[in-house]
């Protein structure tokens, strides 16, 4: 897969709605890695972060039930390098099909195949050195043009804010 030339990175605000259970644990990744996602499969961690709050709660709620309880988290971040999936000349140089990001049979194609085409290409995007990507917002009525940002690597890229220590 050919590599851009420049690292973009990531330097902002990022938000995730966490599920309760692991808001002592705001880094782990772990609730991805048990479950997988549409950019990663079971076994592999990554976090799911929308780059604004409604964002972020759009997509902790979007499995067609009524409002689950969530916990927000704020995250200051400084990564790279990181796609923009939605840059259409972006993803033309990595000869990335933009219609594998907005599938919406990536669990079928999980459970039946053993892997989605989006996490298929993760892998790919992971073994060259990428550490996430900015995807469009997929949830139910998000409003247009919501992105969000998926992340494989993270580490010291991240810093939860909670200057009162609300999650410790």
């Amino acid at each position: 897969m050919p590599e851009l030339a420049a690292e973009p990175r990531f330097q902002g605000v990022l938000y995730r709605a966490l599920n309760p259970l692991w808001m002592r644990q705001p880094l782990s990744g772990e609730g991805a890695r048990r479950h997988g996602g549409r950019f990663n499969r079971k076994g592999t961690s990554a976090l799911y972060t929308a780059l604004t709050p409604e964002g972020a709660i759009a997509e902790a709620n979007q499995a067609g039930r009524p409002f689950e309880p969530v916990t927000l988290v704020a995250y200051e971040a400084d990564l790279g390098p990181v796609l923009d999936g939605c840059d259409a000349a972006a993803l033309d140089a990595l000869g990335i099909d933009p219609a594998v990001l907005s599938a919406d049979d990536w669990r079928i194609r999980a459970r039946e195949d053993g892997a989605s085409a989006g996490q298929l290409l993760a892998e790919r995007l992971i073994g060259t050195g990428w550490v996430g990507m900015i995807v469009p917002s997929f949830a139910r009525g998000v409003k247009p043009g919501a992105r969000n940002l998926v992340l494989w690597q993270w580490d010291g890229a991240l810093r939860v804010i909670d200057s009162e220590g609300r999650l410790a």
